[in-house]
């Protein structure tokens, strides 16, 4: 059996070594990620650690998006659930939430009485605008894994230009975005796949 040029030419899938690796690397990566996680992750799971595959992570983190609570508290449960079941799941996950936890109450504790000044205001909207600078950059970097989806690119591009305009130009409710856009991308992409198999 050959195998393809695109896969002989693509790193080795990594696993996590211990569920000490796991709570060792989610903890790095949950001090990284201030106001957004989504390039951190995306570098950390994939450049780095090389735990997922381009592909692999678009498709964890858009089941990720649409599971109830935090992405980034899905993913890391999905990833250590995958390699070492129940225990895998509890070690990301405290790995997530432990550091990070103790660093804000601490914070808290120590900026309660200036958080109102005009320099703290100032410090937190110039955070703001990194953060969404790093989500930008990272959709950017993602758009690559398109040209595998069986929707194809236009048709992706179609589905996040029209959720832009609903909820950032029309000031859309996200949840009737959710219940209107979801279904018809579903329908289409369920469509694209049953076409691709009879091809």
């Amino acid at each position: 059996m050959s195998d393809s040029p695109e896969a002989a030419n693509s790193p080795a899938r990594q696993a996590p070594r211990s569920k000490t690796d796991l709570f060792v690397s989610f903890t790095l990566l949950a001090l990284q990620g201030f106001g957004g996680v989504l390039a951190v992750v995306q570098r950390e799971l994939v450049d780095k650690k090389q735990w997922l595959t381009l592909d692999e992570f678009v498709e964890d983190w858009s089941v990720a998006q649409i599971l109830p609570g935090p992405n980034v508290v899905n993913l890391a449960l999905m990833i250590g659930g995958r390699a070492f079941g129940l225990p895998g799941a509890l070690a990301a996950l405290a790995g997530l939430l432990l550091a990070p936890t103790v660093l804000v109450l601490l914070f808290a504790a120590a900026v309660a009485g200036v958080a109102d000044t005009p320099v703290a205001q100032g410090m937190l909207r110039g955070m703001g605008a990194v953060s969404a600078g790093l989500i930008a950059a990272v959709g950017i970097k993602l758009m690559g894994a398109l040209k595998s989806n069986p929707m194809g690119r236009w048709s992706c591009m179609g589905v996040a230009g029209l959720t832009f305009t609903a909820i950032a130009l029309l000031r859309l409710p996200l949840a009737w975005v959710l219940l209107s856009l979801g279904p018809l991308a579903s329908i289409w992409a369920w469509h694209c796949l049953g076409r691709g198999e009879l091809a």
